[in-house]
């Protein structure tokens, strides 16, 4: 099976986790009370990435200096041709970025790990905020921070949340501010502090505006047909142009909605705003066309089904 998380030359993931095994049953388990250190050895992200000039030969061997090959400190195998001015972001450095806040703030590591071949680098901790949005619907919060050094991410630092019944994931974000999060492209140093200011460590705050309005969608009733059509309007945002009613994707999403959902019965849930929002993250969690569960993560945290997702709330806001 191809997967994009970093299998090494042993045939261990480039990861860690604490608590339940991934569905893919790979990574180094982790146990409470394990230090960042011992994190970043047992994720595989214990190696540097460095920085050389381009060369090339004809018959001569020749430099490039307008450009460099990032390659591993361990494998030598190479990463991505940048330019000199491109900023990089060690592995270490996601993992530290935690440490204070482990220490000093109560989160937990949760997972950690490498992807593409060590392309793209990823850490989430838990925040110790959660709460029922329903009665037996748990949303438990966490901070994620995911860089790249192959210019396909800027770094990335925002709070998520994951739905205990379906382990379905949904960024959380401000009314005023929608994303909520701090991004640091590769032509800029990060600077862990100025992020951490800018985020201003209000997990509390992020946690609370969010389940306000979480709470408000599980208040707000939707009869079948509206849902069908913000749900028309999602996918029409999404720039889906045939006829949307015939897709697969719509007919997964009103399925979720009907009752196939995990959770979807649950008082509160059916027949509203929330359970609208839950079919649609679980349809780009776990029902997306991927090659397999990394793929459809992948893009349910960076990519096209975080976007639909981002849609979804805002269209249901409006109702």
């Amino acid at each position: 099976m191809s997967h994009l998380l970093t299998i090494t030359n042993s045939g261990t993931a480039e990861m860690a986790f604490a608590g339940e095994t991934p569905w893919h049953g790979l990574g180094q388990i982790m146990l409470p009370g394990a230090s960042i250190d011992e994190w970043r050895t047992a994720a595989g992200m214990d190696w540097e990435i460095k920085r050389t000039h381009v060369q090339y030969t004809n018959g001569e061997l020749h430099d490039w200096k307008a450009n460099e090959v990032l390659y591993r400190s361990d494998t030598n195998a190479p990463l991505s041709i940048v330019s000199p001015k491109y900023k990089i972001v060690q592995p270490r450095q996601v993992l530290e970025f935690f440490r204070s806040l482990c220490e000093k703030n109560g989160f937990e590591l949760e997972t950690a790990g490498t992807m593409k071949g060590g392309r793209r680098f990823w850490a989430l901790a838990r925040t110790g905020l959660g709460g029922e949005v329903v009665d037996g619907d748990q949303v438990n919060t966490y901070l994620l921070l995911v860089t790249s050094c192959d210019k396909g991410l800027a770094t990335d630092t925002f709070f998520t949340s994951i739905r205990v019944v379906c382990n379905n994931t949904l960024q959380m974000s401000f009314r005023e501010n929608h994303g909520n999060r701090v991004s640091v492209r590769h032509n800029t140093e990060f600077n862990p502090d100025d992020v951490k200011a800018e985020l201003g460590l209000n997990a509390i705050d992020v946690y609370t505006d969010f389940m306000e309005r979480m709470k408000g969608f599980a208040n707000t009733s939707l009869t079948g047909s509206k849902a069908e059509e913000i749900i028309e309007a999602m996918f029409a945002k999404k720039g889906v142009t045939v006829p949307i009613r015939t897709t697969k994707g719509f007919k997964s999403v009103m399925q979720l909605f009907n009752g196939v959902g995990k959770g979807s019965r649950l008082d509160g849930v059916a027949g509203t705003a929330w359970g609208l929002v839950n079919a649609v993250t679980e349809y780009s969690d776990w029902h997306v066309r991927a090659k397999n569960q990394e793929y459809r993560l992948d893009s349910a945290w960076f990519g096209a089904g975080r976007s639909l997702k981002e849609n979804i709330l805002e269209l249901v806001a409006e109702v």
